[in-house]
């Protein structure tokens, strides 16, 4: 699949003596595992290279997988070719410097409504980025080293963003993918302990989720979790946002909403939906994302509202013209 763009892409790696990774703002796990999985590989293979992780935020979620790189001068930019990595619109970008990259190159999953970078590699159908990164190692396997913590980088991010492989885009090649990566010898316990356990205090937190999640009558699941909230269980916004996995099995309800407040007083939206596409209502909202999982932002309870009538009316619709739901 596409073996054309990925033979140009390798090319460029080969090429270049300077490479800087990069990701979009706010990382999950599939944006620091892919540019951490793709570092491990580059370096792996061209231990002379320069490789640089570079962004202007980061995940205390995966602290655990070690830091980035510092920053570098505006001259060595010059020089460099830019990959960025899980970001479908240029001001999602986590490194506003990407624009003095000599060449840019943009490999991603997410729908392709904002075209950038001098080769864009875009696989849409694709679970995770990292199931992408995984892909360009087999590709070039024979050229490339797979080192166990680039393994481990790779399979994390394949691991959250397809939900454990739960999610309607995990297929056969996925699987696959995942294989190659297990076959390099990840510590899978020590990988999901720092992945999905949690302190006692965040099952307070988990229980009041449950106490205070509301059902619309159409079936939409929501949480509304504001500053003081968060305060008093001690959350990081990470942490806050975690409430929308927690309302994912709830019968009769195919999408589900956790808003929460951040600290400039806006609320981000995580949108999840089962059978039903929610992008477009993402997108209404100054956001987007995949068919099933994405991202929006309000400016008010107000446009809250909003946005749940909106997701209720589109239950409706759907559960009116579809059989098969749960």
């Amino acid at each position: 699949m596409n073996t054309e763009l990925k033979n140009k892409i390798f090319e460029k790696i080969r090429n270049y003596n300077r490479i800087i990774l990069m990701r979009h703002i706010r990382p999950d796990g599939d944006a620091v595992g892919s540019t951490m999985g793709l570092k491990a590989l580059i370096k792996a293979a061209f231990p002379q290279k320069e490789v640089y992780i570079i962004n202007e935020d980061f995940s205390d979620y995966l602290s655990f997988l070690g830091g980035e790189d510092a920053d570098i001068s505006r001259e060595m930019y010059g020089e460099a070719l830019g990959i960025v990595l899980d970001t479908a619109s240029p001001e999602r970008i986590s490194n506003k410097k990407y624009v003095l990259c000599k060449e840019l190159i943009k490999i991603d999953h997410h729908i392709n409504i904002s075209p950038y970078g001098d080769i864009s590699w875009v696989e849409e159908e694709r679970s995770s980025l990292c199931e992408m990164i995984a892909d360009f190692y087999i590709t070039f396997s024979s050229e490339l080293t797979l080192p166990k913590e680039a393994a481990t980088y790779i399979y994390l991010g394949m691991v959250t963003d397809s939900g454990r492989f739960r999610t309607v885009s995990t297929n056969s090649e996925t699987l696959q993918c995942a294989a190659v990566m297990l076959g390099a010898g990840i510590d899978t316990d020590r990988l999901y302990a720092n992945l999905y356990l949690e302190e006692y205090d965040f099952y307070k937190y988990k229980a009041f989720i449950y106490r205070n999640m509301k059902l619309t009558k159409n079936g939409v699941a929501y949480i509304y979790i504001d500053r003081k909230t968060q305060e008093r269980f001690g959350l990081t916004t990470e942490q806050a946002c975690n409430a929308v996995s927690f309302l994912d099995s709830i019968k009769n309800s195919i999408i589900w909403l956790a808003f929460i407040e951040y600290p400039d007083e806006s609320i981000r939206v995580r949108l999840r939906s089962r059978f039903v596409t929610i992008n477009q209502l993402a997108e209404k909202y100054s956001g987007g994302g995949h068919d099933r999982a994405s991202g929006a932002t309000v400016g008010s309870v107000k446009e809250m509202r909003a946005l749940i009538r909106d997701a209720d009316k589109l239950i409706k619709e759907y559960k009116e013209t579809h059989e098969g739901w749960l």
